[in-house]
């Protein structure tokens, strides 16, 4: 039996309700959210976003040539993203030249693992983490500032379209591998879910 992206998304739905429906989503909303959780997000993100930048070009080194194009955007999507990232940054006087907490270590090293695994496992994650952003950042509503433009960065109608464009892939690709290989992709999907749950709340730890 073979297994698609929309079918994990409704088989796990309460895991991956907890990735995508957070305090920390849901405060920066309400513009109740602490400069301090908020700025530690922002620089642990930037510092996944470069691991994120690797994985994803690993995973386009292991691709069909027909999945070229997609995945290039993506990585050129990502080239402006740092940028962004580090102006972000500037803006509030923070440092990225840091350490990366716990949390986002074994999550960056959780995605170095997914790069040894077989093709459909790593396709299935980099949808999954995309997935959790644009809808993380579109479910919570429209955002006051300063918060409405990390919202319309990763939950504007282009980043959807791209969201569905990797979905389109994952699925080409689970519909070629044997249920080893689609189990292991779920494994991928539920690992997903809990670390970006994981990651919004070492953010709300901060004092």
């Amino acid at each position: 039996m073979t297994i698609t992206c929309s079918q994990l998304l409704e088989k796990h739905s309460q895991a991956w309700k907890q990735a995508t429906v957070h305090p920390f989503l849901t405060q920066c909303q309400l513009g109740t959210i602490q400069p301090q959780q908020f700025s530690t997000w922002l620089v642990q993100d930037y510092l996944f976003v470069v691991e994120f930048t690797r994985f994803v070009a690993r995973v386009l080194a292991n691709s069909p040539r027909h999945h070229f194009d997609i995945l290039l955007s993506g990585l050129g999507a990502l080239k402006d993203e740092l940028t962004w990232f580090q102006a972000k940054a500037q803006e509030r006087q923070l440092n990225l030249e840091t350490e990366p907490q716990e949390t986002c270590k074994q999550y960056c090293e959780y995605m170095k693992l997914v790069t040894t695994m077989p093709y459909a496992v790593q396709a299935n994650t980099l949808w999954a983490i995309e997935l959790a952003y644009n809808q993380g950042w579109q479910l919570p509503g429209k955002m006051p500032p300063p918060y409405a433009e990390f919202a319309d960065r990763w939950g504007n109608q282009g980043f959807t379209e791209y969201v569905k464009l990797l979905e389109q892939i994952a699925d080409e690709v689970l519909l070629t591998v044997d249920e080893t290989v689609q189990g292991q992709a779920e494994s991928a999907f539920l690992e997903i879910a809990t670390r970006e749950k994981d990651f919004w709340s070492m953010a709300m730890t901060v004092e």
